[in-house]
């Protein structure tokens, strides 16, 4: 399905242990209300986001909104686990780990299911019949609607979809003007410059044909194509900025719509998911669906191009 989703990873305070206050379901609930808004009734969550705090403060904004749950979906990622048993980062897709950090989920968020639950990264020792077996005991439990993944290729999906006996729905990747492997990996088959990118060819194609939604994370670029200083500014990110200020006058919109537009005009239907905790920023995304079929293919070419620096082959 084509359409704006509300990423909220950026809700719920700090990263640290540390309790999240009033304030952050404050923020919470004026995010809520700039997406419902901008016409985005598709939440996405994490179990990890800012240690279970984004959940949980949304989960305190549903409590709080009568009705609430019933007008919008909700989705959550499990599979990444946060500095325990003396590592950073490690996966666990294990069957015990899937139920016990999905019932977490479901606690902080204050619901008695998910409409998606996506498996957050690739576990290289998850056993695929474990990972169905879990899935098929949440669904048969009515904790999980339907089943995503997230960072995941063509044939990581296709060794899943082996084993479960429910749909792949989605794949949630990182995708932008700015992000565009993605892209470049459609255009430089054969080609010197492949060798530039690591995304792995083909998943696009096999998510279109097998009906997975694309949902594409940093969609806004992380905010350095309208307005926010780049980590390393290029001369290319300037010209892209002010191309896409120009293009959101001449389509009448923001430039948060131009980028989501662009992103939404790729056949491969395309849903963006938008991080910012500004509601102001949040409803500027609203008008994303009309820039899509309102923007030109050279003014689409023309973004990319600028943004890469170069011309393409």
């Amino acid at each position: 399905m084509q359409e704006v989703i509300y990423g909220c990873m950026g809700l719920g305070g700090s990263w640290s242990d540390e309790p999240h206050g009033s304030h952050h379901v404050d923020q919470a609930a004026a995010a809520v209300q700039a997406a419902l808004d901008a016409g985005i009734t598709l939440f996405d969550h994490a179990d990890i986001y800012r240690s279970g705090k984004s959940e949980a403060v949304f989960g305190e904004v549903m409590a709080a909104t009568p009705g609430l749950r019933e007008r919008i979906r909700l989705q959550t990622k499990c599979g990444i686990r946060l500095n325990e048993r003396g590592l950073q980062t490690h996966y666990d897709l294990s069957r015990d780990a899937i139920l016990e950090r999905v019932n977490g989920s479901l606690e902080r968020l204050r619901t008695d299911y998910v409409d998606i639950l996506l498996l957050h990264r690739p576990d290289p020792l998850a056993d695929p019949a474990e990972v169905a077996s879990a899935v098929g005991q949440l669904m048969d439990e009515g904790k999980v609607r339907q089943l995503g993944v997230s960072n995941m290729s063509a044939a990581q999906i296709e060794a899943l979809r082996d084993r479960l006996e429910t749909p792949v729905v989605a794949n949630q990747l990182e995708m932008s003007l700015l992000k565009r492997a993605w892209l470049e990996s459609q255009v430089l088959v054969n080609h010197p410059e492949h060798l530039d990118y690591s995304f792995p060819h083909g998943t696009l194609e096999y998510c279109t044909r097998n009906n997975i939604t694309l949902q594409a994370y940093g969609a806004l670029a992380r905010g350095v194509y309208t307005g926010a200083e780049p980590d390393s500014p290029t001369s290319a990110d300037a010209a892209t900025a002010e191309l896409v200020a120009g293009l959101a006058g001449e389509y009448g919109t923001s430039g948060e719509g131009v980028l989501l537009g662009w992103l939404m005009k790729h056949p491969a239907g395309i849903a963006p998911v938008i991080g910012t905790v500004n509601p102001d920023r949040i409803r500027a995304c609203g008008d994303a669906a009309r820039v899509a079929q309102a923007l030109t293919r050279a003014d689409w070419y023309k973004l990319w191009v600028t943004a890469r620096g170069s011309n393409i082959p």
